[in-house]
């Protein structure tokens, strides 16, 4: 089980609900993928009419926890604006806080995206950052009361998987008491697995599934390499080594000799 802001969940896999080739399949892969939380843009889905009630209508369907996120805002004005208005939408105060720098890369911005995050915290927010691997950044996250953040691998639609492992890990090392959610740049199950392997809580994934020649098997694909990494990391990882080591040793083992 994983658990954000008090809340229980046996899946450690979050999905996105864009660029699916159609509402059905996006409704199989999220299935597929056995998500129990899935986010949703606030400007999209606001701006859609009619078109956005019928989106939150087959959202409702799947019987998932919705994750409002922020997507699209570039200053802290609007990503506290667009916050304000999911709680009005959902009734709820979890939302996924994006403030963004660069149109190309996507990047956080950071030092906005701490301080909306500081106002949205004051305000009863129960805040969902996301953010680059810098260690600095998270623990200013963690001080102003984000209990759960939201480290890139790569960015965005990227599929490059983790670009610094080393930062993410250490991530994990410095914060062991705040959930960690790698959001961004997996492409592949694999990515996911080695995520889990580092011993981060869950992934967030949605370009890699979406854009898929099959997005149904491919979440369910991702749900296999989540599992697979986050058993492998409860089962205790060997370490590296910087010679072999034979997996079967000489001592006490007897040896024959032909007779002459």
């Amino acid at each position: 089980m994983v658990s954000f802001y008090g809340k229980e969940f046996s899946s450690r896999i979050l999905t996105g609900t864009a660029l699916y080739p159609s509402p059905q399949i996006m409704q199989d892969a999220i299935r597929a993928s056995g998500a129990q939380i899935v986010t949703v843009s606030v400007r999209r889905e606001a701006a859609g009419g009619k078109s956005g009630a019928a989106f939150f209508s087959l959202i409702s369907e799947l019987g998932v926890t919705v994750l409002p996120n922020t997507a699209g805002c570039k200053t802290v004005r609007e990503a506290v604006t667009t916050a304000k208005l999911a709680r009005e939408l959902f009734g709820q105060s979890w939302v996924k806080l994006e403030v963004i720098a660069d149109d190309d890369t996507l990047q956080p911005e950071v030092v906005g995206l701490v301080e909306a995050a500081a106002i949205l915290v004051k305000e009863g927010f129960q805040v969902f950052p996301y953010c680059t691997e810098d260690l600095s950044v998270a623990q200013r996250l963690r001080d102003v009361g984000c209990r759960v953040i939201m480290p890139w691998a790569s960015p965005i639609g990227s599929a490059r998987g983790i670009t610094n492992r080393d930062a993410l890990l250490l991530l994990r090392q410095r914060l062991p008491d705040v959930a960690l959610v790698v959001d961004a740049g997996l492409g592949a199950p694999s990515h996911a697995a080695e995520a889990m392997e580092l011993g981060y809580d869950a992934v967030l994934l949605n370009t890699a599934i979406a854009k898929a020649r099959n997005p149904v098997d491919m979440a369910g694909a991702f749900r296999l390499g989540v599992e697979a990494g986050r058993a492998a990391f409860e089962a205790g990882l060997m370490g590296p080594r910087d010679f072999a080591s034979p997996s079967t040793p000489t001592v006490g083992t007897p040896f024959w000799h032909a007779v002459p």
